[in-house]
């Protein structure tokens, strides 16, 4: 109860110096780090802040990436939260990040969520691109896609659009999956994979045993 009563007010205490009302983004997005994206979304629109505030995150995780050191800090258990939080808020002043984006990260560091730091930016820069009318798309195959398969692909992803939008598509390899293909459009999910098919096949046949 704790912790949904923490999400409830995400929002509010993310902008406690603007209206209190909630913006809704344009995509909905699931999930722990799909709350705290749309609160921190709702909480820097109403303080207009909004670039400012991707801008500072997407710079963050491209260091928190680069540095192992930091990545380890930001994601260990062992560190006071309240310490975190503090050393947190005094980096992000320095670096002159959004109010927005200060309590985000002293919010996570609180709660004990700053292992889900990578994966809450990623759903506000997704939630960002829906505000730009860019549907982000990401497509996990077991190899790389050639130019051929590449350009079929897209063709069919260009059929979820609406006419005022734009396609974003990013490409990830993951030899895990065997073969087939895992597609995320938008807030649509579909695992095409052959290690799913493998896995779903065993299901079955272990029931019927």
């Amino acid at each position: 109860m704790a912790s949904i009563n923490k999400l409830a007010l995400l929002s509010r205490t993310l902008s406690s110096a603007a209206a209190q009302q909630v913006v809704r983004p344009p995509i909905q997005l699931f999930g722990l780090e799909g709350r705290y994206a749309t609160a921190l979304y709702s909480a820097a629109t109403k303080l207009s802040q909004l670039d400012q505030v991707e801008k500072d995150l997407t710079a963050l995780q491209s260091t928190i990436k680069a540095d192992k050191k930091l990545r380890e800090q930001v994601t260990s258990p062992i560190i006071n939260k309240k310490v975190m939080a503090t050393a947190l808020k005094e980096a992000a002043a320095k670096l002159n990040f959004a109010p927005a984006t200060a309590n985000l990260l002293g919010l996570l560091a609180d709660n004990g969520r700053l292992k889900k730091l990578d994966t809450v930016i990623s759903a506000f820069k997704t939630i960002m691109a829906a505000h730009r009318g860019e549907v982000v798309c990401e497509v996990v195959s077991a190899k790389p896609l050639d130019a051929g398969q590449n350009k079929q692909l897209e063709g069919a992803l260009k059929s979820f659009l609406k006419p005022n939008q734009s396609l974003k598509i990013t490409s990830r390899v993951d030899p895990s999956i065997i073969g087939g293909l895992i597609v995320s459009i938008g807030d649509k999910y579909v695992d095409m994979s052959i290690a799913t098919k493998v896995k779903l096949y065993t299901e079955v046949i272990q029931s019927a045993a």
